[in-house]
C-alpha cells in the first residue's frame, strides 16, 4: 500500500504539450488525475477525435468548450460542469475561451503519459 501524497498546482511537474497546451499529473497505483491548461482559444474546429481504453470523468475548472461524442450533437459546457465518458467511445472538445482548464481522472492510469 503506497502512502498519500500532495502536489502544489504551482510546484508540479509540468509538460508543454505544446507552447500553449500544459499538462500536470498526480496519481496512485491505479487512478491518474491530469490538470491541462490550454491556452490556445478559442479554437475554429474541434481537435481531432480520440479514443481510449480508459474510463474519464472530468470538471472543467475554466472556460468553456465544446463537447463532441461520437456522432452526437456536441454540449457547452462551463465552468464548474461535469462529463463522463467511457471506455473506447470517440471524443473531442474544441474550446471556446482563451483559457481552459480541464482536471480528468483516468482508471486505469495513462501510462503513456508519463513517458512524454
Amino acid at each position: 500500500m503506497m502512502d498519500g501524497m500532495w502536489q502544489n498546482y504551482d510546484e508540479a511537474p509540468v509538460t508543454h504539450l505544446s507552447a500553449d497546451i500544459e499538462r500536470r499529473i498526480i496519481k496512485t497505483d491505479n487512478l491518474m488525475l491530469v490538470v491541462v491548461d490550454f491556452y490556445d482559444g478559442p479554437t475554429e474546429a474541434p481537435d481531432p477525435f480520440h479514443q481510449h481504453v480508459h474510463e474519464q470523468v472530468s470538471f472543467i475548472a475554466e472556460g468553456e468548450i465544446l463537447l463532441f461524442e461520437g456522432d452526437k450533437e456536441p454540449v457547452a459546457l462551463k465552468k464548474g460542469d461535469m462529463f463522463a465518458m467511457p471506455s473506447d467511445v470517440p471524443h473531442t472538445i474544441q474550446r471556446l475561451t482563451k483559457h481552459v482548464r480541464i482536471v480528468d481522472s483516468f482508471t486505469p492510469i495513462r501510462a503513456e503519459f508519463l513517458t512524454k
